[in-house]
């Protein structure tokens, strides 16, 4: 027994000795300088530069349906791609350009509020798109006055 773990431990031994080649031998130098060259490029992104990224309807009746269009432009190097606009609330519905956007064109955001909640309301829409942050925010906001209950 103790000769057949002698000659296992002998064998690993012998295993793990035997493979100390060395690994920066066997890296091609075309392969270095290729992925160097690769590397050393530029990412480049699209930029989605809003004329404002907050608006206010001032005061308005609870329960009346208001809407905002929201003006953007790629200011980046390459084309971009609105994948999703979401509301904080259901009472705010936002519609989009769902074409690629080159380089320097325009682009709209168009946001419903439907007037529902009291007193001074925010709602933030959020943006996923292929810039580099990946995210981007608008605000509106209004002050909801409330309905009048009869006594």
């Amino acid at each position: 027994m103790k000769k057949g773990i002698l000659l296992m431990a002998l064998v690993a031994a012998f295993n793990f000795t035997s493979c100390k080649d060395d690994a920066s031998n066997k890296v091609k130098a075309e392969n270095v300088e290729d992925a160097a060259v690769r590397d050393a490029q530029d990412v480049v992104y699209p930029e989605i530069s809003f004329e404002k990224t907050e608006h206010d309807f001032g005061t308005i009746a609870q329960g009346t349906n208001v809407e905002h269009t929201f003006t953007f432009t790629n200011t980046g190097k390459a084309p971009l791609v609105i994948t999703n606009a979401s509301s904080s609330c259901g009472c705010t519905v936002p519609t989009w350009t769902k074409e690629p956007i080159a380089p320097g064109e325009t682009g709209e955001m168009l946001v419903k509020f439907n007037g529902s909640g009291q007193n001074q309301v925010t709602k933030t829409v959020t943006i996923t798109a292929n810039t580099e942050s990946g995210k981007e925010q608008l605000k509106i906001k209004a002050f909801v006055e409330p309905k009048e209950t009869q006594s």
